[in-house]
């Protein structure tokens, strides 16, 4: 199992029962963030309103715009981050859409904007229930993606954020995924840290000679055709590769300044280390995961769970090193892609091309479940479990993906 380092450090923090959405708030107000713009939609817009309160109460002074749809939303804190202030702003499945133009050109003007993704299903049907199409719709354009499972990852995390995207090694905008009302919407005890140990952890936002002043005559946004389109991808690119090294050595300060977290930034092992079996999923899917892995273990069934952090950059060296003892994988997507290798959900496609060149590549089993906000039960996790077993004998993948709970 892996282990979460907790030291004296962490004693100095402050308890509350705050859902995810407030944690979110929580953090953003020991960030000392600049600018921040709403327009509310189901379930992101809790942390619209816990900002809100904030700004009001005086304990955080920022500038806060309501604008008049996501598009805008996501286009003023681009332009605010371009001349120096540290933004937030976010959204939920078709609104996250609205905003799509914006979010194509975010990454290749190296504005580090950091934002809040309250995974919801995508229209139609209408549904203010989790899945993850949302926010994994920017995953090839140079957006960095994370995915957090508690209301104390949701605080940690974000600061962690801030530190890696506003790195001018990266200078990259960074989506954080929350799982729409589990997690958005669901209260937990979280400890929050000083502002001293924030202020240590967390430089101030400095774009240098990429500030756009007129004292600093720059051009952004050039038209750039095939003169320099090629250059600037492979530039995009460069800067996703060096924001590996970035992302472990922020997770190693967090640890020492703020006394806890992962020893491992990437993805969490939960009795993977003997497992036979393992599973593989993000976001708060992972507990009713946990609950049945428990019950197994009972029974003598070595089974584990890995539940990946960061989707972008992806950690397929990593993860095929934890996956080389396992004898069936089983990958749990709570998202689609339709007409996909496999019919596969998103997840399940990228372990499978992780493995390809693997010395070992055990037999990989693709699962489809919780679509819409349904509940991922414990019937579902055995059934899933039993079919990898199957696999473990046999040796062979099930070219087939299964949908876990559907009604027939």
């Amino acid at each position: 199992m892996a282990t979460v380092t907790t030291t004296k450090a962490a004693s100095e923090d402050k308890e509350l029962l705050i859902s995810g959405s407030e944690a979110v708030a929580e953090s953003l107000t020991l960030a000392d963030i600049d600018v921040v713009t709403a327009y509310p939609i189901r379930p992101y817009d809790t942390v619209m309103q816990a900002i809100a309160k904030k700004i009001a109460n005086g304990q955080l002074v920022a500038e806060y715009i309501v604008a008049e749809g996501e598009h805008s939303q996501f286009e003023i804190v681009k332009h605010a981050s371009t001349v120096g202030a540290r933004v937030f702003c976010g959204s939920s499945g078709v609104g996250w859409m609205y905003a799509m133009e914006c979010l194509v050109v975010t990454p290749p003007l190296r504005v580090p904007m950091v934002c809040l993704v309250g995974n919801r299903a995508l229209d139609d049907p209408g549904a203010f229930g989790v899945e993850h199409n949302d926010a994994l719709v920017v995953r090839d354009l140079g957006w960095m993606l994370c995915w957090i499972d508690t209301s104390q990852e949701a605080l940690d995390t974000t600061l962690i954020a801030y530190r890696v995207a506003e790195d001018r090694r990266i200078f990259l905008p960074l989506a954080i995924s929350a799982d729409g009302a589990f997690l958005t919407h669901s209260q937990a005890i979280t400890m929050v840290p000083p502002k001293e140990k924030v202020d240590r952890f967390l430089p101030r936002y400095d774009r240098g000679d990429l500030l756009l002043h007129p004292d600093n005559p720059i051009t952004v946004a050039p038209q750039a055709n095939e003169d320099w389109v090629i250059e600037i991808r492979r530039q995009n690119d460069e800067a996703m590769k060096r924001a590996v090294g970035v992302i472990e050595e922020a997770y190693a300060d967090f640890r020492r300044i703020f006394g806890r977290g992962p020893e491992n930034p990437w993805f969490e092992e939960y009795m993977a280390d003997d497992a036979e079996v393992i599973l593989i999923g993000m976001g708060t899917i992972s507990l009713p995961i946990k609950v049945a892995i428990r019950e197994m273990r009972a029974k003598g069934k070595k089974v584990g769970l890995i539940r990946l952090r960061w989707f972008r950059p992806f950690p397929f060296e990593r993860l095929v090193k934890a996956l080389s003892g396992a004898k069936a994988i089983g990958v749990i997507d709570r998202d689609y892609s339709f007409g996909s290798p496999f019919h596969s959900g998103v997840v399940a496609n990228e372990i499978r091309a992780s493995l390809y060149n693997a010395d070992k590549r055990p037999p990989l089993l693709s699962f489809i479940c919780g679509l819409g906000g349904r509940e991922v039960t414990l019937e579902d996790v055995n059934k899933a479990v039993d079919m990898c077993d199957a696999a473990a004998r046999s040796g062979k993948s099930d070219a087939k993906t299964h949908w876990l709970g559907v009604r027939e």
